[in-house]
């Protein structure tokens, strides 16, 4: 069996014409012999009725106090609307279709609600389906317990749910549907000159997803090099040939490579901590164990004799800061800050690239607070009110800008 996994953002399923396009691609996959396995996402964005986020609003408006069990629940509305509307309207094309969640679709996850991992996935139920000529469409973003609560799985889960069915289907296509025409060489609302990648590496994806990214998501990505699937992104509303995430990004030889640098990503809402401990005071294991409890994860870490400096989500910077107060650590924190990295497969190493960048952000005024680097990745921190200018900087200095 010829299996097709492809999944559909918000917006690709909030209006009635674009999910008309979205049955016409699963009709024609059927006429090519293909069975079509769609994974959907909840309608719209925040603000529409069925967004996710919408959902979240919901909630918190009702209680003070959020219990994650029960938001997982509210939030696995959105994407059972969607598939349920879906699968109406590829039945009123003449094609037999069936929604299921991601429990009926046999999607079982741990118990870490809001953030769950999948544990297995028991395909006996979509088998059936499609073998009975039906197109099967599912819930994305979420799972069921062994104990028979629904779970969610994060922030773009229904890319992950998608890679997920793919690689426990051994599909022959997994196809994630945006409303870009791809993977891009920056956030085009910050830099106009931005080009679609039609080619990349998993590693270099999921850099860019991971530090800001939101193409698609980085554990979607992961699955799909365990898997060594290939992933395509595409728009749902144009025929641009969009972007092929695979291994075989990753086989050029590095001289034959046009450019060194792929893309540039940026993440703001960034606090920097300076934390002056020595490396033989207890209270260093201290203040990490506790950020290791409050799952407050360090990035851009450069640890010294004395001091201790990295970076956190500013989400998290009240907790931090909580801790290293009760425990009478000296440090300082400098917020609004923004993490600005180049990503380029295998550039660690490469004579010439951090004095590059160094020197463009230099010509361009901007302050480096903190850099830096891996297999892939050269990040530099920065202060937020010139993450625009620093992303523009970088694009040109790396010709991100040319054909």
């Amino acid at each position: 069996m010829n299996i097709v996994v492809q999944k559909y953002g918000g917006t690709s399923v909030s209006t009635e014409a674009s999910r008309g396009r979205i049955a016409d691609n699963a009709r024609k996959l059927v006429e090519e012999g293909k069975s079509p396995v769609i994974v959907v996402s909840a309608m719209g964005r925040n603000g529409a009725p069925y967004a996710t986020d919408t959902l979240i609003g919901l909630y918190g408006d009702s209680c003070s106090v959020k219990e994650e069990r029960d938001l997982d629940l509210m939030m696995s509305c959105g994407e059972t609307i969607s598939a349920v509307v879906l699968s109406a309207t590829i039945r009123q094309m003449g094609l037999e279709a069936v929604a299921l969640t991601g429990y009926q679709a046999g999607i079982m996850t741990d118990t870490a609600f809001g953030n769950a991992n999948v544990l297995s996935v028991k395909t006996g139920r979509i088998m059936r389906e499609l073998e009975a000529g039906k197109v099967v469409v599912v819930t994305g973003f979420q799972g069921m317990t062994e104990f028979g609560d629904i779970t969610t799985l994060g922030r773009g889960g229904s890319d992950t749910t998608a890679a997920i069915l793919g690689e426990a289907l051994d599909a022959s296509s997994i196809e994630i549907f945006t409303d870009v025409d791809g993977v891009m060489t920056a956030d085009p609302r910050l830099v106009p000159s931005a080009r679609v990648i039609d080619k990349i590496s998993y590693e270099e994806c999921y850099q860019m997803a991971v530090d800001g990214a939101k193409v698609v998501d980085h554990k979607a990505v992961e699955v799909a090099r365990r898997s060594g699937k290939v992933l395509k992104i595409k728009n749902t509303f144009t025929d641009a040939e969009g972007t092929t995430i695979s291994l075989e990004a990753e086989q050029a030889p590095h001289v034959m490579k046009k450019r060194i640098i792929t893309a540039i990503a940026s993440k703001p809402s960034v606090v920097q901590f300076t934390v002056d401990i020595d490396y033989m005071d207890p209270r260093n294991e201290s203040f990490l164990n506790a950020f290791e409890a409050q799952e407050i994860s360090l990035d851009l870490i450069n640890f010294f004799e004395n001091q201790k400096i990295f970076t956190i989500d500013a989400k998290r910077k009240d907790k931090a800061a909580g801790i290293l107060t009760d425990l009478d650590v000296p440090f300082a924190i400098v917020e609004d800050c923004c993490k600005l990295t180049a990503v380029g497969y295998r550039i660690h190493g490469v004579p010439g690239v951090m004095k590059r960048i160094v020197l463009a952000l230099s010509k361009a005024g901007i302050e480096i607070l903190q850099s830096g680097d891996s297999h892939t990745t050269i990040a530099c921190l920065i202060r937020t009110r010139a993450q625009e200018k620093a992303m523009r900087a970088l694009h040109a200095e790396f010709g991100l800008n040319e054909e």
